[in-house]
């Protein structure tokens, strides 16, 4: 053989080798990989090629599967009051699986390696393969309060048994309806592209992964950091005159109106929510003490699953001005209505954070196949504080500026709560976030903590308050709860 001929054997013999090894690395390495992305078409028609197991409120499927005559998509999913339920479910379509449609897809399609013997059964027998259930801690009553309590409102509420860390509502608004982009049509694909491109994010779950500044309500935290610290107690003055001023900054910091804020206890200043007390205190204590409690209570956790992930809220390193404002619940201080619905359980649970999570089991077709139990995740403060803290919020809700968070109609249950009034926009020049966190105790302990967030409502301007937008929507979350549980 020639040596050109031998040159071009060479070469031929490279390029066959290249193509048995990639063969054989797409055919076993990437395999899986490939089989199960979501860009596979085969993966969609198996998702749809027979019924979807369902997502369960209180023993009552929110979903369903019905049959199509499309060719290679046999079910489309269905939903009960879709946009109610949307911030849970998420959505089950030929785009993607969200929420809890997507965390647990392979339960519901009856993929997941824990239905093996599910499947094997069903092979043997000729029955048709069956997906599982997901079998939620959410209470319709509370969802339905939290979400036509929002109504046209952009905002969030977020409810949780502060006694297991059971989430009860989740809900976000604007919402849309899972139902017009399901199955395989023109008319879904148009309404995909309009939800994606519409500039008020109807399928952003803001209860989980928006963050906004918490404003007021914040200042539950640094009171529970200023009694943890022993620098303070509940009815002593502070010592911290109104106004504030800044620390390396001409900015003074006060209140409209005039409230008893100066040299104020801990309980008045709570209860009047001065500015200038807990800008103080969050001084007096220092970046690094406020990170601390801050975190116990579960900020700056980059990883919260309750199985769908929560966005992180930030208490960050910052200088002493901004640390000041990060105190009130300003500067860069960021937090969900999750997050700041921990804090409030914490409270109301004698200071045992329990982590929140929106599952309570998975069933099979046959059985149970992951079973959750309640799971403590810290202790930001004693029972002692805690109890302070609570007659504090207490406080607030029976004469200062919570009020309107008040049950009339269950006076034997105490509600605790803070009202908070966000800064927004430069120079606080658009209109400010209005929160509202609070709880419900009975004698046998808290049933509910509530956090609520209006982003944006129909009031002027001046008239967005914690107490007037939010409280109104915590009150009906937490008598819904209480009236199921009577």
């Amino acid at each position: 053989m020639n040596k050109p001929l031998r040159r071009i054997a060479i070469f031929c013999g490279i390029l066959i080798m290249a193509l048995l090894v990639r063969v054989n690395w797409v055919q076993f390495v990437q395999a899986e990989e490939l089989r199960t992305d979501e860009a596979n078409r085969r993966v969609l028609i198996e998702r749809y090629a027979h019924p979807r197991g369902d997502i369960i409120v209180e023993g009552k499927a929110i979903t369903d599967s019905v049959e199509t005559d499309d060719r290679d998509f046999k079910y489309k999913r269905s939903y009960t009051d879709g946009p109610m339920w949307a911030p849970v479910t998420g959505h089950a379509s030929l785009f993607k699986a969200t929420l809890l449609e997507g965390v647990h897809d392979e339960i519901l399609t009856g993929t997941d390696d824990r239905l093996f013997f599910n499947r094997t059964i069903d092979m043997l027998t000729g029955k048709p393969m069956e997906g599982g259930n997901v079998v939620t801690t959410l209470n319709a009553a509370a969802q339905r309060a939290a979400f036509e309590g929002l109504g046209d409102k952009k905002g969030a509420v977020a409810a949780i048994d502060p006694q297991t860390g059971a989430i009860l509502a989740l809900a976000s608004t604007p919402s849309f309806d899972p139902n017009s982009i399901v199955g395989n049509t023109k008319e879904a694909s148009e309404n995909w592209v309009a939800l994606e491109e519409d500039p008020d994010k109807p399928m952003l779950n803001r209860a989980l992964r928006e963050t906004y500044p918490p404003g007021s309500t914040f200042k539950v935290v640094t009171a529970a950091a200023a009694l943890e610290s022993g620098q303070y107690d509940i009815d002593e003055p502070t010592g911290i005159e109104d106004p504030f001023k800044l620390p390396k900054s001409s900015r003074e910091l006060s209140n409209f109106g005039n409230p008893p804020c100066d040299d104020a206890t801990l309980r008045v200043a709570l209860q009047w929510s001065c500015n200038a007390t807990f800008a103080g205190i969050s001084h007096e204590l220092g970046n690094e003490q406020m990170i601390e409690i801050a975190e116990k209570f579960g900020y700056n956790e980059d990883r919260l699953d309750i199985p769908v992930r929560a966005a992180e809220s930030v208490y960050p390193e910052d200088n002493q001005p901004q640390n000041a404002m990060a105190g009130i619940g300003q500067a860069s201080n960021r937090a969900t209505p999750l997050q700041m619905a921990m804090v409030t359980a914490a409270i109301a649970n004698d200071g045992v954070l329990m982590k929140p999570y929106m599952v309570d089991r998975l069933e099979g077709p046959r059985s149970v196949v992951q079973q959750n139990e309640p799971e403590e995740l810290s202790k930001p403060l004693s029972p002692e504080n805690a109890k302070k803290l609570q007659q504090m919020m207490e406080t607030v809700v029976e004469e200062g500026t919570g009020t309107n968070g008040q049950l009339d109609a269950f006076p034997e249950v105490a509600v605790g709560g803070k009202t908070g009034t966000a800064q927004r926009g430069v120079d606080n020049s658009e209109k400010p976030y209005a929160w509202f966190i609070s709880y419900a105790m009975t004698d046998t302990g808290s049933p509910v903590a509530v956090a609520v967030v209006v982003e944006d409502s129909n009031a002027e301007r001046d008239e967005v308050s914690g107490g007037g937008q939010a409280a109104p929507i915590a009150r009906a979350v937490m008598e819904a709860v209480l009236e199921n549980r009577r």
